[in-house]
């Protein structure tokens, strides 16, 4: 790959939305010299990685999808793993994609060469790359964590993450120990019980659980999203603005988030008649902190006999099961870690090297940081999509994908104009920015907990600390002054 007539060449890492979405925005601006490299034999990110029961997104599809490319055939309003899935595989069949594709291709390193201006991005297999920008889009959840456990390799049974599901492995008559209580496992836990001949969810801290209104679409309704598409766009709508709503409680006024609070307390109170299983499923920190989990079936399995719920902290993983403090032994048959992801190591494996080889690695050693949750000083033409603090407590990842997407494609125009080889962000530019970011992460509800948003040092690397039309004005035209423009 080179810079052609058809504009500095870009190569993107990972087909799931963020990928996908750039590469569509550049090909409608006219950009077409572009490749997207995917470890995978398939596209779709964790949506084609979480396969496992119950697997469902937890934002309205209206929502969950391209802006530009709305369906009016979703199946629900919280649609499933493979619709969702269905739906990117058409998006890219739509726009012609594929043959940009390259399957089985897992990115090992990226170098830049300030003599070339061109980014040299190395392959698992050996080959390599060339091209003017580097887009790494390979998500924050992409890559599972199994917990740090003494003896979690002595377990005789089957044992999985969630997000690499054995379906080879059959739950009927089994004794499920769970360990975990995040967004894949209230999905997953309510349908292994169906199965299982009893199940255990191991959980260190609660989680936030309110109800969702998860209506299946008529055929009617389909007909008035295809016909009519404004009736979608009203959907869009209403769940944008509860969304920007729920956002500004959890970083503006806590105290609306009480609001929020109370209804979680109502359905716990409504499901669980237990006072010391309701007692444990209670949180004891803001609202918000934690992901709020959107679900109507968790807190029902729990309330089964066939469903205990351990909070007693995990010593060791046995051959028979899981040890808790105190020393009894959980027996298991099958374990099934939902874990969650690495979200905080936000390029992976991937060995990033910038001007005079400086590591990205060692650069983000105190934490990942980027103007505009895209740009690295140091890092010329490199441009993040899900990148640091872009993350959100409520809304759409893909709404922040497109803007994301909008500002590379300006900053390739900024690339294609005659005599610029390569824009660096200006370091004074990121610093003033990250400070700014941090102050106001430091006054949120993020901070007032450990989750997967926050490091050990209180840092908040994942997330956004306002409304996402505060970042769409500020991504909304890429400012050649706040880069190094080198010729």
């Amino acid at each position: 790959m080179s810079s052609s007539a058809k504009g500095p060449s870009v190569l993107i890492v990972g087909t799931g939305f963020g990928g996908i979405g750039t590469a569509i925005e550049l090909k409608r601006a006219g950009f077409t010299d572009f490749t997207i490299l995917e470890s995978a034999a398939e596209p779709g990110g964790v949506w084609r990685d979480n396969t496992y029961p119950g697997a469902a997104c937890d934002i309205p599809s209206p929502l969950y999808s391209y802006s530009f490319e709305p369906n009016p055939r979703w199946p629900k309003r919280f649609s499933h793993q493979p619709d969702i899935l269905a739906y990117l595989r058409g998006v890219i069949a739509k726009y012609g994609l594929e043959p940009h594709i390259h399957y089985d291709t897992e990115v090992t390193g990226a170098a830049f060469d300030e003599t070339t201006g061109t980014w040299n991005v190395e392959t698992k297999s050996g080959e390599t790359y060339e091209a003017t920008v580097f887009v790494p889009a390979v998500g924050q959840l992409s890559r599972p964590v199994l917990p740090d456990i003494p003896g979690r390799d002595t377990f005789a049974g089957d044992a999985f993450h969630s997000a690499r599901w054995d379906h080879d492995v059959d739950l009927t008559g089994k004794r499920v120990a769970v360990i975990g209580t995040g967004a894949s496992a209230v999905q997953f836990v309510p349908e292994v019980r169906k199965r299982a001949q009893h199940v255990t969810v191991f959980q260190r801290t609660p989680p936030y659980v309110m109800a969702k209104s998860d209506p299946t679409y008529r055929r009617w309704q389909h007909w008035l999203f295809e016909h009519l598409p404004p009736t979608q766009l009203l959907g869009r709508l209403r769940i944008f603005l509860l969304a920007e709503y729920a956002t500004y409680a959890m970083t503006k006024h806590p105290l609306l988030a009480k609001m929020f609070e109370l209804r979680t307390a109502q359905l716990r109170h409504r499901h669980i008649k237990d006072p010391e299983l309701r007692a444990k499923l209670k949180p004891a920190y803001p609202l918000g902190c934690k992901r709020i989990l959107f679900t109507n079936d968790y807190l029902p399995a729990l309330a089964r006999p066939d469903v205990d719920v351990e909070t007693r902290r995990i010593t060791e993983i046995t051959e028979k099961g899981v040890r808790v403090e105190g020393g009894a032994e959980v027996e298991a048959d099958v374990l099934v870690y939902g874990t969650g992801f690495a979200a905080k190591d936000f390029l992976g494996r991937i060995d990033v090297r910038g001007l005079g080889g400086r590591s990205l690695g060692d650069e983000w050693s105190g934490g990942a940081r980027a103007y505009l949750g895209i740009a690295v000083p140091g890092f010329p033409n490199m441009f993040c999509v899900y990148g640091p603090n872009t993350n959100l407590g409520a809304g759409s990842i893909i709404y922040m994908i497109e803007r994301q997407a909008r500002y590379i494609r300006q900053a390739v125009e900024q690339l294609a104009r005659p005599g610029v080889s390569y824009v660096d962000v200006k370091p004074e530019v990121e610093e003033r920015y990250d400070d700014e970011v941090q102050q106001r992460l430091g006054h949120s509800v993020w901070t007032a907990c450990t989750s997967w948003y926050r490091q050990a040092d209180g840092r908040v690397t994942t997330n956004w600390p306002g409304l996402v039309t505060e970042y769409d004005r500020r991504t909304r035209r890429f400012d050649a002054g706040d880069f190094r423009v080198v010729a």
